[in-house]
């Protein structure tokens, strides 16, 4: 149900669409002018100026309506969409850089990582990592080396891996230049296909 604080923050032209979209609403609900005024205890003539834009909508006049409507504030006034940009940045953990590509807030973190270029191969694996949470990649480029547990994986460009972050896990370029991976991370969602091929160990 709107509120004051949200009612102040609805613009002028926005104001102008409540009436219609309130007709609009009484009419899904096939209900009249007539039944409407009973409820709300609002004039017939009041609701109709409302409808027809002729009477300025106020709090007074809007919360009983929306009641008798069943409705939130969304459905009378459309929010005012906000920026949707996201204002990246970039960070290095070690020779690895993150540039960050969803905002802070939301409940699925993405990313832009580039894996420097290890064209001498690495045969040892020195940190598996493990965590709470799904993990999905996407190579943009170059060829990229997915140890997960007991499996040794290689994928290419175009190539993508879903995985329990709860299993040990490690990541590398392998080849003679940088990998570029999409990384997107959360702790809940639909799994992506995984097309790699096992890699040929060092």
């Amino acid at each position: 149900m709107p509120n004051r604080q949200e009612w102040n923050t609805v613009q002028n032209d926005s104001l102008t669409l409540i009436g219609p979209r309130l007709k609009s609403w009484r009419e899904k609900r096939s209900m009249t002018l007539a039944e409407l005024s009973e409820t709300t205890g609002i004039s017939t003539s009041t609701l109709s100026r409302l409808e027809a834009g002729k009477r300025a909508p106020n709090l007074e006049l809007v919360v009983p309506i929306a009641r008798a409507l069943r409705l939130e504030l969304d459905d009378i006034v459309p929010r005012t969409a906000l920026d949707p940009r996201v204002s990246r940045t970039t960070k290095r953990i070690g020779e690895i850089q993150y540039e960050t590509l969803s905002p802070e807030s939301s409940p699925v973190q993405t990313y832009k990582v580039t894996f420097p270029a290890n064209p001498a191969g690495v045969v040892a694996v020195p940190d598996p990592r493990v965590h709470d949470g799904q993990e999905w990649l996407y190579v943009l480029s170059g060829r990229l080396r997915l140890v997960l547990g007991e499996q040794d994986v290689t994928l290419g460009a175009g190539e993508a891996a879903e995985f329990d972050t709860r299993i040990p896990h490690w990541l590398a370029a392998t080849g003679a230049g940088p990998a570029e991976v999409l990384s997107i991370f959360s702790k809940e969602g639909k799994r992506i296909h995984l097309r790699a091929r096992p890699a040929t160990r060092p």
